[in-house]
C-alpha cells in the first residue's frame, strides 16, 4: 500500500514529495557517500524516480563520479540524492534526515561495508545527552528564538 510522504531542505528552498510502499532504509558506507555527507555513512531511502515529485525548486545535482550524481540545495548545502546518471535508471535514494519525519524509516541493511568504520555502526550503549540539558546550545537558541527549535 502506496503512502505520499515529504521532505527537503534545511532552508525550504527544495522539497519534495514521494509515494513510498514501505518504510525500509539502508546504511551506505562507501567513501563517495562519507565524502558528500562529512558523515561516516549515509542513511538513503530507495525509491521509484518516477514517484518523487518536487514541489518547489529542483535540487542543484552535482556530477560525484563518472556513473553518478547527487542532488542538493545550494543554498543551505543539505544532502538530498543520489541519483545514477545513466539514462534507464528507474530509481533513485533520498537521504533519510531529508525527510519530514525520518524517525519512520527503519536501516534493514548496510552497503559498501568495505569502508564501514566499526566503531561507529553501534553507538546504543554510549552516554547521551538533550539539547536541553546543554546550557551552551540551549542558552543560545533562547536568546535567538525564544525557544528551542523542533
Amino acid at each position: 500500500m502506496s503512502e505520499t510522504v515529504t521532505g527537503g531542505c534545511q532552508c525550504g528552498r527544495v522539497r519534495y514529495e514521494v509515494g513510498i510502499d514501505d518504510d525500509d532504509a539502508y546504511l551506505c558506507h562507501c567513501r563517495m557517500c562519507q565524502r558528500a555527507t562529512g558523515g561516516v555513512s549515509a542513511a538513503l531511502k530507495g525509491v521509484e524516480r518516477a514517484r518523487v515529485r518536487w514541489t518547489a525548486q529542483e535540487p542543484d545535482r552535482y556530477r560525484s563520479s563518472p556513473i553518478a550524481h547527487r542532488g542538493f540545495c545550494s543554498a543551505c548545502g543539505t544532502p538530498l540524492t543520489f541519483e545514477f546518471s545513466d539514462a534507464d535508471s528507474t530509481h533513485m535514494d533520498l537521504t533519510v534526515g531529508s525527510f519530514d519525519q525520518p524517525g519512520r524509516f527503519r536501516p534493514t541493511q548496510h552497503f559498501a561495508i568495505e569502508s564501514r568504520h566499526a566503531a561507529w555502526v553501534d553507538t546504543g550503549a554510549l552516554p547521551g545527552i538533550r539539547s536541553e540539558d546543554n546550557p551552551s546550545t540551549r542558552d543560545r537558541w533562547i536568546r535567538t528564538l525564544g525557544h528551542l527549535p523542533d
